[in-house]
């Protein structure tokens, strides 16, 4: 008997991991076609830079250098993203984070019979000042590429100080990037990104930690847990822009609210397909069309635009070198206090021993007991409240959301969790954390787009299933 266990224990994480690959390549196609659903609405294009806002601006011009009006250009970095659509005049957007954005030139709003000279742009945003990326097109053959430049902040009389003469000073390219001569990112920029990345992990963690309970109590791979980020960032905008609740009770009503699905989805759904002795495999099928069907229902609420949380504009802290916002390193903090409460609560409680338990072997734990039901039930309660917490605080950090942000974000928390071991909790955090990092240190390397810095979670997912599939914390399971 101890021996086929351990072939079913082995089965279901094969069974697991080939789940988790699949769902990787679902999210990245998903990744890949997100830019598509953003919109050009309501997008605030007055951006006045001061000591605590920073603006982006595209810049689009023909071949007799006169803005060409009616070509899209998408504003993507730091989590944020924006569609503005260019005009005979100045278009700015406030971005949320200092920090690198991309602009990239949409071809299909170009006139006919008129070519870009590049379809991407990276510039760099920083306080009290315009990062410009400038767009040449003309007919026939591309002229030589336009440099984007960073305006420098305006005196009461509207001159500024020199933009070369500044950078040269401070050691940021005239480009607006901090790189140094090699090509290669200076320090201080590293450093600012690995912040982000420990940002970023923190807040993935949230929700990786309630998918991984949940694979370890009930077996499922649930590619609904996505959507239930999304929930808990709509439910933060829904709260704090149509009932005009403070953040902190935005905070608690997103908690409770994604809490009380997770409890509805085992009372009507999960528990009675369990009850019924319904395969994992099938299980898993059932989560793939929740997910579709929360996902449509969140963009009839939202559209396809993306939202912002918090309207005001974000007011930068540093804190030993990293500078990000006030929002951002709170969150940060409600994560960390969040994360060891949960810590306590799986090694100090007899709830959280008894999760350990079912987690390790249900059959064991119903013979000392424990009723395996009622911990699934705790299990799907916490972690989708988690998921909704996780959400909310990145909407809130990066600035903005949309109703893709879930489909984007399962296959990092995928890769966090098979990093980490599949079922272990204290290994998904610390694979959210590398998670984290690799995405945000990834646009560092020359050359690299920022639209592929999630394709890195991809990559750090077929490693680990090729070296070390069961995980940084999980055990090796011999199989015959």
């Amino acid at each position: 008997m101890t021996a086929d266990r351990q072939i079913a224990s082995a089965a279901r994480r094969i069974l697991a991991v080939v789940v988790a690959v699949l769902a990787g390549l679902t999210a990245s196609a998903a990744m890949l076609a997100a830019p598509a659903a953003a919109s050009t609405t309501d997008v605030a294009t007055d951006c006045t830079p001061d000591g605590t806002t920073a603006c982006v601006s595209p810049i689009v011009l023909d071949e007799n250098n006169e803005p060409l009006p009616g070509v899209d250009v998408t504003i993507s970095g730091q989590g944020f993203e924006e569609v503005v659509t260019s005009t005979d005049g100045p278009v700015s957007v406030a971005v949320p984070e200092v920090g690198s954005y991309t602009l990239t030139l949409d071809p299909a709003t170009v006139p006919d019979g008129m070519q870009p000279n590049a379809a991407e742009r990276q510039v760099t945003a920083q306080l009290g000042s315009t990062a410009r990326g400038a767009f040449s097109i003309t007919a026939g053959s591309a002229p030589a590429e336009t440099g984007s430049t960073t305006e420098p902040s305006e005196t009461a009389d509207g001159e500024g100080a020199s933009t070369d003469d500044e950078a040269e000073a401070s050691g940021i390219g005239a480009d607006g990037s901090t790189e140094n001569v090699s090509g290669w990112p200076a320090f201080s920029q590293v450093w600012q990104q690995f912040g982000s990345g420990i940002r970023f992990g923190l807040l993935l963690a949230l929700a990786s930690v309630g998918l991984s309970l949940i694979y370890g109590t009930t077996g499922i791979s649930t590619f609904s847990h996505g959507e239930q980020v999304t929930l808990g960032a709509l439910l933060g905008f829904v709260s704090i822009n149509w009932w005009g609740l403070p953040v902190w009770a935005a905070v608690l009503v997103t908690i409770i609210v994604c809490a009380a699905t997770g409890w509805f989805q085992d009372v009507v759904l999960w528990g009675p397909l369990r009850r019924r002795g319904t395969p994992v495999m099938q299980l898993m099928i059932v989560t793939i069309g929740l997910s579709m069907a929360l996902q449509y229902a969140i963009q009839m609420v939202i559209g396809g635009r993306s939202q912002r949380v918090l309207s005001s504009n974000a007011r930068p802290v540093e804190i030993a070198g990293v500078t990000l916002s006030a929002a951002s390193w709170l969150s940060m903090l409600v994560a960390l206090v969040v994360i060891g409460v949960i810590a306590w609560f799986l090694t100090r409680t007899r709830i959280g021993r008894a999760t350990r338990a079912v987690s390790d072997n249900p059959a064991l734990a119903a013979a000392t007991g424990i009723n395996p039901d009622r911990i699934v039930r705790i299990v799907w309660t916490v972690s989708t409240g988690l998921a909704g917490l996780s959400g909310m605080l990145l909407a809130i950090s990066f600035g903005s959301f949309t109703w893709t942000l879930g489909m984007i974000l399962l296959l990092l928390m995928f890769a966090a969790v098979t990093l980490g071991g599949m079922g272990t909790a204290f290994g998904a955090l610390a694979g959210s954390i590398v998670i984290g990092l690799v995405v945000e240190m990834s646009t560092l390397i020359p050359g690299m787009p920022s639209s592929l810095r999630y394709a890195s979670g991809l990559l750090i997912l077929i490693l680990v299933l090729l070296f070390r599939p069961q995980g940084l914390l999980g055990r090796a399971v011999r199989v015959g």
